[in-house]
């Protein structure tokens, strides 16, 4: 059996060897075996280290009731569906597929494996035995957009992005949304790097929104390459997936930080408890999916004091970024006064709201 926090590295030949000790069959006291696939290294912030963090605190709630493997920096590819297969196939009870890429392949192998489990974050297939768990970083990054607005010199702020999908487009639109609540001046620019996690190319494309007059640039990236860059700089920053401070210890404004810990830990608990198959879940603050990383003391107090207002709201349910009235850039209507954007149609979104002066790929 394999022991507590099991790192699994190395080539996919090395990850079905380590796995053989699954293959002999569960004895009733046997802990839960639990599995995770990272789309980029652990290291010490972003959205892996935050996954990882999740999982540590779990094993630290659960105790000897639970064992878990993982496998760090797994392309979404071919890769990925082999190193899920292998995790089925050798013994694991539940597996987390943390990476929206990684949808299609959990999708197939959870049909081969009725018996095993299947959680996958960002996405919106799911099966009988394959669920989805997701939080509204959106909610976080129209806080960080009101700090933003009011912060910036240039009215310029910068969006440093991976793909052009809903869940990143959601980030946008509500940081802008944020942005103009507080200054109606403000303009986005967004930079795509097509890739989750590639340090390179991040700060190439922070550097290209700071030399096109951004003074605060935030980034839908899995590295502290924007922060480090704006550190560098000296422009203002927010953060994602970690509070990523000591990276930018000038630069950073606040972040939105994700915290999957007492969710990991809820689900298992319900697994061992044989309760069935757990839910999809969208969480916010409201299920404490999502909080805000501590804002620097350079942001005057009464918009520290706005920023809290909304957070309550947020937390209590009393406000949604997405109500209209509300028009994409292009001036047409997507909602009207009052209304509020439904979870299918968020799920849905392919637009920029008025005040992101980028073009979107198609």
């Amino acid at each position: 059996m394999i022991k507590k926090n099991t790192l699994l590295r190395g080539a996919l030949a090395a990850l079905t060897v380590s796995m053989v000790a699954f293959n002999a069959p569960a004895l009733a006291d046997d802990p839960l075996k639990v599995g995770f696939v990272y789309v980029s290294p652990i290291g010490d912030a972003g959205w892996t280290y935050q996954h990882d963090l999740g999982r540590l605190e779990m094993l630290d709630n659960l105790g000897d009731k639970v064992t878990t493997t993982f496998v760090e920096s797994v392309p979404e590819g071919a890769d990925a569906e082999r190193v899920i297969r292998e995790m089925a196939s050798s013994g694991h009870d539940l597996i987390f597929a943390t990476s929206f890429g990684y949808m299609n392949f959990v999708e197939r192998v959870a049909k081969q494996f009725p018996n095993v489990k299947f959680m996958h974050a960002t996405g919106f297939k799911e099966g009988a035995n394959f669920k989805n768990y997701n939080a509204r970083f959106y909610e976080g990054r129209y806080l960080n957009g009101m700090i933003a607005g009011e912060m910036t010199k240039s009215d310029i702020l910068g969006y440093v992005a991976a793909f052009p999908i809903p869940e990143v487009l959601q980030g946008i639109n509500a940081f802008t949304l944020g942005a103009l609540s507080v200054n109606p001046d403000v303009q986005v620019r967004v930079i795509w790097v097509n890739s989750w996690y590639d340090p390179g190319k991040e700060r190439e494309a922070a550097q290209a929104l700071v030399a096109q007059g951004a003074d605060v640039i935030t980034h839908h990236t899995d590295s502290t390459a924007v922060v480090q860059a704006a550190q560098d700089s000296g422009v203002y920053a927010m953060s994602y997936h970690s509070d990523m401070s000591k990276y930018g210890p000038d630069a950073q404004l606040s972040g939105t930080t994700h915290h999957w810990g007492p969710y990991y830990t809820k689900l298992i608990e319900r697994e061992l408890a044989k309760e069935g198959m757990t839910e999809s879940i969208w969480g916010g603050f409201q299920e404490g999916f999502v909080e805000l990383a501590p804002i620097n003391p350079l942001v005057p107090q009464v918009m520290q004091d706005k920023v809290a207002e909304v957070t309550e709201k947020l937390r209590a349910g009393t406000f949604h970024p997405f109500t209209g009235p509300m028009v994409d850039q292009d001036g047409k209507e997507i909602l009207k006064p009052g209304q509020v954007m439904t979870d299918d149609e968020m799920a849905k979104m392919n637009f920029y709201v008025k005040g992101v002066h980028s073009k979107l790929p198609r």
